[in-house]
């Protein structure tokens, strides 16, 4: 028997993602992952259920959410396969629905179709230009070449007299790797009419078998060998995706191995692991900031400078620069020179230069003060840099990264005072 249990309606029905798990079974019932104890046979109530645990997320007034609705339908009539239904494009918003309510539903769809193993099935209805067609469009940016998208092409039964998607179909007009299919899917009127599936199905086996256009490809059209290639081809994109899925999970799973390798003798009751695991920790915080500002660390920054380099850098490449940019005019210090002369000599005339020498001197020092406290500001904050790198290893345990920061932060502070005092 076919089963009809997904909301049909005017505006935007499918409100959330819906992910469908058809599973072979010998018994029909269906489940949601949000009550699982309930095994729903009767398909209306699905239906209902559907409709209910979307309103009860988004509001009765045609608002939208990313979380999914989970459904599992077991069934001696299904093939094993995955399918999330997700809501149409709209454009204009209505209701509740926010100013960016396309924006917000393309990004909802994003996050699904852009998935690597992930196949995307793209509809479009055969009475509009396919060139503008925002599934396709979408798919074709997650997926260029074409790769794991397959096109649906739906309404063929409303196109204009006279015209028909031949071309589409065969794959001419906009190609892609894996092709398209036409189906033709009951109308609301057959749906309110409790038109059964089953006569649907057979109205869209002759409406294919009997068409000009399309009767030569009768056999690749329509909704059951949709299903057919739909599992044939998710089949084979899961064999094809394994192997990399496979290696990404093993090394995952090592970098695991090698983090629960700390804990496996960690005895939480012991007060002296606990002391000893504690020193352990800040005796490698001290190792590691060491060896960033000495350079010889395990972990080499391939992307910037940072620690000991980038200080040895502010102290012969930014300082060097920031004296060079200091201006002084010659003739300018010649006049000074001669006035602190002058003004040393007084009346009087026995007084020694040098006390003009030490006038001018202290002036010019002066002008050193700023590009030298600079250079201290921007050690300091490397320093600051450093301390952060070198807690990342205190990751696991928040508190302890917290206060190691906090207190070697505030050491480096009060240094920075005494250090500028002396510059």
């Amino acid at each position: 028997p076919c089963r009809d249990f997904l909301p049909r309606g005017s505006g935007i029905v499918t409100r959330r993602p819906l992910i469908l798990q058809l599973i072979f079974s010998k018994t029909e019932y269906a489940e949601f992952l949000h009550c699982k104890s309930k095994k729903f046979t009767d398909f209306d109530e699905v239906r209902q259920e559907i409709e209910a645990e979307t309103d009860r997320v988004t509001g009765t007034n045609k608002g939208i959410s990313p979380v999914p609705i989970n459904l599992r339908v077991y069934s001696p009539h299904v093939l094993n396969l995955t399918l999330i239904d997700l809501p149409g494009i709209t454009k204009v918003p209505v209701g509740d629905q926010p100013q960016d309510i396309e924006y917000q539903i393309k990004d909802m769809i994003l996050q699904f179709i852009s998935r690597e193993s992930s196949l995307i099935l793209a509809v479009t209805p055969a009475n509009m230009d396919l060139a503008n067609s925002d599934a396709l469009k979408m798919a074709k940016e997650v997926d260029p070449q074409g790769l794991r998208t397959i096109g649906v092409i739906t309404k063929l039964d409303l196109m204009d007299e006279g015209t028909d998607a031949r071309d589409v179909l065969e794959n001419k007009l906009l190609p892609l790797r894996r092709g398209y299919i036409g189906v033709v899917n009951r109308s609301q009127k057959d749906i309110d009419g409790k038109k059964d599936i089953r006569a649907a199905l057979a109205a869209e086996r002759k409406f294919f078998l009997s068409h000009p256009a399309y009767r030569h490809m009768a056999d690749r059209m329509g909704t059951p060998h949709l299903q057919k290639v739909l599992n044939q081809q998710l089949t084979n994109h899961i064999r094809e995706t394994l192997p990399s899925l496979r290696s990404k999970l093993q090394s995952q799973l090592l970098s695991l191995e090698k983090e629960v390798e700390e804990y496996k003798n960690f005895r939480p009751d012991d007060p002296t692991r606990k002391t000893k695991a504690l020193l352990q920790m800040v005796q490698q915080f001290g190792v590691d900031f060491e060896k960033r500002i000495e350079g010889s660390g395990d972990q080499v920054d391939t992307l910037e400078l940072s620690g000991g380099a980038r200080i040895n850098r502010i102290f012969h490449e930014r300082f060097p620069f920031e004296l060079v940019k200091m201006e002084f005019d010659e003739k300018d210090l010649r006049r000074e020179i001669s006035y602190a002369i002058k003004n040393i000599h007084g009346v009087t005339g026995l007084f020694t230069p040098d006390l003009a020498f030490e006038a001018i001197v202290k002036k010019q020092v002066v002008k050193l003060k700023e590009p030298c406290l600079k250079c201290v500001d921007l050690v300091i904050q490397e320093l600051i840099n450093t301390v952060r790198q070198c807690t990342s290893k205190l990751g696991s345990y928040p508190r302890l990264r917290e206060e190691t920061e906090r207190i070697v932060t505030t050491h480096i502070r009060e240094r920075e005072g005494k250090t500028k005092d002396q510059v």
